[in-house]
């Protein structure tokens, strides 16, 4: 664990740890609504995903800068993050490749994370700057876990929860296998014209994680019985991840992403990789989405 800095709207409160730039608390009042780590499940609670979103084939790819090499999710999460701006109700993050992460990952490369509260919901954004002389190619996400049940909902079984989108729509997601690949040539329909996903754990244990692509209005409502639960907006992000760690575990992780996991139908190129940005020397983007309890 690295400096742990806490920051808060007075409506919502949010502890951020410098190890990983990792979301640590999202609370109110009513109490702590961010899943806390118990390693007898999972003991992260919000890692950054970057350059990568899940695995590579094998954990490896080709670039035009050299051979990449990562493990699931990337590196952003393993580095001491420097704090290079705070106030009471954001703080802002630094990571610069070093040569331990070109190692890794050959590229240069800047990753600002701002967390910032305001109006009762916390934003995430990621800035990625190319710092170097050749393109960027990298894909990011989020990935914050929720307790289940939430605050305010004490009692309520994880069955009893749902999904709530923005409107009606099919979804048909990919299939997943033992080591993290994506098959979007076998898909799986779990919603038909709905606006309402039930929650349980032997749909995600039988998918291993739910990719929902390109969500109505990009949000998602994670809703307990009485109405409790966390509210996503995540424009800008193609992809919806949903995974818990297994058939007893108390949270749910709802993870935007950008880009996704190695897909069978793809090459081992990083660049070719889908959901992809490949940003120019000099060049920066911004990524954010929003979490607010309910």
């Amino acid at each position: 664990m690295g400096t742990l800095t806490t920051i808060s709207d007075g409506r919502v409160s949010a502890t951020i740890d410098s190890m990983g730039a990792q979301l640590m608390s999202l609370a109110t009042d009513a109490g702590e609504y961010l899943w806390q780590g118990d390693p007898a499940y999972w003991a992260r609670r919000a890692p950054v995903l970057f350059p990568i979103v899940g695995c590579l084939r094998g954990d490896r790819a080709e670039s035009a800068a050299g051979p990449v090499s990562l493990k699931r999710h990337g590196i952003a999460r393993l580095y001491e993050h420097a704090v290079v701006e705070s106030a009471p109700d954001r703080v802002t993050y630094q990571l610069d490749a070093t040569d331990e992460t070109r190692e890794a990952y050959p590229f240069d490369f800047r990753l600002n994370m701002t967390y910032a509260v305001t109006g009762g919901a916390l934003s995430q954004t990621f800035r990625v700057t190319n710092t170097g002389a050749r393109d960027l190619p990298f894909t990011l996400g989020g990935h914050p876990a929720f307790n289940v049940p939430v605050p305010g909902e004490e009692g309520a079984a994880f069955d009893d929860y749902r999904l709530v989108f923005p409107e009606r729509w099919t979804a048909e997601v990919p299939t997943i296998d033992a080591a993290g690949l994506h098959d979007f040539s076998h898909m799986h329909e779990v919603l038909r014209d709905a606006d309402e996903l039930p929650l349980t754990h032997e749909l995600i244990e039988r998918l291993l994680t739910v990719v929902f692509v390109e969500v109505p209005g990009r949000a998602v409502r994670l809703e307990g019985p009485a109405g409790h639960g966390v509210e996503l907006s995540f424009d800008g992000f193609d992809y919806l991840g949903v995974w818990t760690a297994g058939p007893e575990a108390p949270f749910v992780a709802l993870e935007p992403w950008v880009g996704c996991a190695t897909a069978y139908d793809e090459s081992d190129v990083f660049e070719e990789k889908r959901g992809t940005i490949v940003l120019e020397p000099g060049a920066s983007c911004e990524k954010t989405f929003s979490m607010r309890p309910l």
